[in-house]
């Protein structure tokens, strides 16, 4: 995994009155990586020092991948977070697996495969584990709405959960594509995503429990990427059956993200 040197603070506390005048729900779905759900953050803000989450994810561009990317903190935020780009959803068809997906990809983005696992049917994950990493936490589908989809936008929900991105792969038999998973980092207190980037390892079990039963995978790669070149990485082609997971990188909260993939045990 990259080192990296402490980053800047990814957020200054002045931002209180836009969540305070306009109580937006959080989005259910970094739709689209990583809502899977709306949740709140689960510690108390010191009143000098609040923790904060980094600016996580990017979704696709038209002719690239996701870049996972959004921001938020655990105070109300005087300014909307920037928002990030995502593709209209689409779920792709066997045929699509042997090829990359165009609204996500470049061409010459080429796809691949990995073996299919021998578990249970394709199905929405519901919790992910990974013992090395001490990391346990439920799973939360995060689809985009309709004007989320028009205007090619999105803002992840600030929870310590992880989101299931729906528009891509169902992780199990008879996957189609890749199954995208995301999470916050956070900065100024422990949250369970931040291990990914310290104690995570290629060789590390995933467990992943999904509503037809339960998947283990073997981590393949760790790997940095800059944020905002995230979205043009080969993490996006059309890969039935494999497994990535999505954070911000602690070193660097603000400039990179952290990916782990994975394939079936």
């Amino acid at each position: 995994m990259t080192e990296g040197t402490k980053g800047e603070p990814a957020h200054r506390d002045t931002t209180r009155t836009w969540w305070s005048r306009r109580a937006v729900p959080v989005l259910i779905l970094f739709a689209l990586i990583c809502g899977l759900g709306i949740g709140t953050v689960k510690q108390a803000i010191d009143s000098s020092a609040a923790a904060r989450p980094s600016a996580s994810w990017a979704t696709p561009t038209s002719s690239a991948g996701p870049a996972l990317a959004g921001q938020g903190t655990s105070r109300p935020l005087e300014e909307p977070a920037p928002p990030s780009e995502l593709p209209p959803p689409a779920e792709p068809s066997a045929a699509a697996a042997t090829s990359a997906v165009e609204a996500l990809a470049p061409p010459t983005h080429a796809s691949a495969s990995v073996s299919a696992p021998a578990g249970p049917a394709a199905s929405a994950p519901v919790r992910l584990s990974m013992e090395s990493a001490h990391l346990s936490v439920q799973v939360l589908e995060l689809t985009p709405n309709d004007d989320e989809v028009a205007s090619q936008s999105i803002v992840p929900p600030l929870t310590d959960d992880g989101y299931w991105l729906s528009s891509y792969g169902k992780p199990g038999l008879g996957s189609t594509n890749t199954t995208y998973l995301a999470g916050h980092s956070w900065e100024g207190r422990e949250a369970p995503f931040n291990r990914l980037s310290t104690h995570a390892a290629p060789g590390d079990t995933i467990t992943l429990e999904t509503q037809t039963g339960t998947l283990d995978y073997v981590v393949d790669t760790i790997a940095t990427y800059n944020k905002e070149t995230l979205k043009n990485s080969d993490i996006w082609n059309v890969v039935p059956n494999q497994l990535v997971i999505i954070s911000c990188y602690t070193e660097d909260l603000w400039g990179k993200n952290v990916v782990i993939t994975a394939s079936p045990a």
